[in-house]
C-alpha cells in the first residue's frame, strides 16, 4: 500500500513536471512577397505567458530544409519565437550542391527581391501573437548569414543579428550611423568561402560604420559547422563541426541574454 502512494505520488509529480515545462508549439505559414509563394515555420514555447522577443531565421542556399526548421524550434526551447522563412519559393528545397547554387543566384539577382521577402517574412513574425514586436532578431546560415547582415547594413529595424557561417562581403558596405543592430559573427577559421582577408574587411566596414558588432572565429572549422548534413554535399569547403555548433549555439545565446536582459 505504502508503495503504491509513492508510485502515485511519483507520477503526479513527472506530470506535473512535465506540463510546467511546457511544449514546444510549431506551425506552418504559407505567406507571399509580390506573387511568390513562401513557405515557413513558426515555433514558440506554450507554457511561457505573454509576449517575447520573435527571431528570423534565415536558411542556408538549401533552401527552406530541416536545419533552418530546427533551429526555430531550439529558439522556442531557449524562451524566444523562432520563425524559418523562406527567400526562394515554396519548394524550392534541395540537398545537390548545383541546384542550390542556382537557387541562391536566382534570388540574388535582384537585391531588391531578397530585401521585399525578408521584409515579408518580419512582417509575419510580427504578426504572431507571442511576440514582443519592439524586440527583433534574425539569425542566417550560409546564405542567410549575408542576408541578414545585409538587412543590418540596410538599417532593417532589428535589435540583434547573427550571421553563422556566412558571407561577409558586400556590394554595399554599411553607412556610418545606419546600422541599428548589434551585430555577433561567428565564422569557421578554415572556412575557404570566408577567408581571413574577407573577416579583415567586413571588420574594418563596421568600425568605419560605427556599428556594435563582435566576430568569432573557431580554428581549423570549415563552412557549415552547424549542419550535421554539411558532409554529405560532397564538397571539401563543408564540415560539420560539433564542437563549434554547440560553442555557437551558446555565444548565440549569451548575445540574445545580453540584448534582451
Amino acid at each position: 500500500m505504502q508503495m503504491l502512494r509513492v508510485m502515485m505520488v511519483l507520477s503526479a509529480w513527472c506530470w506535473f513536471a512535465s506540463a510546467a515545462s511546457g511544449e514546444v508549439r510549431t506551425r506552418d505559414v504559407e505567406y507571399k512577397q509580390g506573387e511568390t509563394v513562401l513557405q515557413g515555420l513558426v515555433a514558440w514555447d506554450d507554457a511561457l505567458k505573454g509576449t517575447r522577443p520573435g527571431v528570423l531565421v534565415v536558411h542556408e542556399w538549401w533552401g527552406h530544409n530541416d536545419h533552418a526548421r530546427d533551429q526555430a524550434k531550439r529558439l522556442a526551447e531557449a524562451g524566444y519565437v523562432g520563425f524559418a522563412l523562406d527567400m526562394f519559393g515554396k519548394g524550392k528545397v534541395t540537398t545537390h550542391p548545383q541546384e542550390a547554387q542556382a537557387f541562391m543566384s536566382e534570388a540574388l539577382r535582384d537585391p531588391a527581391v531578397i530585401t521585399a521577402r525578408f521584409r515579408a517574412a518580419l512582417e509575419q513574425l510580427k504578426q504572431d501573437p507571442h511576440v514582443d514586436r519592439k524586440q527583433l532578431a534574425a539569425i542566417g546560415y550560409c546564405f542567410g548569414g549575408s542576408v541578414v547582415l545585409d538587412a543590418a547594413r540596410s538599417g532593417a529595424d532589428l535589435d540583434a543579428v547573427v550571421s553563422i557561417h556566412g558571407a561577409l562581403a558586400t556590394k554595399t558596405p554599411a553607412e556610418a550611423g545606419k546600422v541599428k543592430a548589434k551585430i555577433l559573427v561567428l565564422t569557421g577559421a578554415a572556412d575557404p568561402f570566408v577567408p581571413a582577408e574577407q573577416v579583415g574587411a567586413f571588420t574594418q566596414e563596421m568600425k568605419a560604420a560605427k556599428a556594435t558588432f563582435q566576430v568569432v572565429s573557431y580554428p581549423g572549422v570549415k563552412h557549415g559547422f552547424t549542419n550535421p548534413n554539411a558532409d554529405k554535399a560532397g564538397l571539401d569547403a563543408l564540415e560539420y563541426n560539433a564542437e563549434a555548433d554547440k560553442k555557437s549555439r551558446a555565444a548565440m545565446l549569451g548575445f540574445f541574454k545580453e540584448v534582451f536582459p
